[in-house]
């Protein structure tokens, strides 16, 4: 899988990183995936809702240790 942007949004509480996530999709071309790194454990269901909302796909989400991973298609 090959990632073609990152943000770190580790520290943030919501909606900080959706809407981070948001302003790098909305710079991104359809098809890419934009990989984020958040500590906030409500940001599991809060990217699958942004997910749904806005059309983009939600790829893969992860929990390591305290961090989670969310590994969204730009649509």
């Amino acid at each position: 899988m090959h990632i073609h942007q990152e943000i770190d949004t580790r520290g943030l509480n919501c909606p900080l990183p959706i809407l981070k996530a948001k302003k790098a999709l909305a710079g991104m071309v359809s098809g890419q995936l934009l990989k984020v790194l958040a500590t906030d454990g409500g940001s599991l269901r809060d990217f699958q809702a942004f997910a749904k909302q806005t059309g983009n796909e939600l790829v893969e989400q992860q929990t390591v240790g305290e961090e989670f991973i969310h590994v969204l298609r730009r649509r």
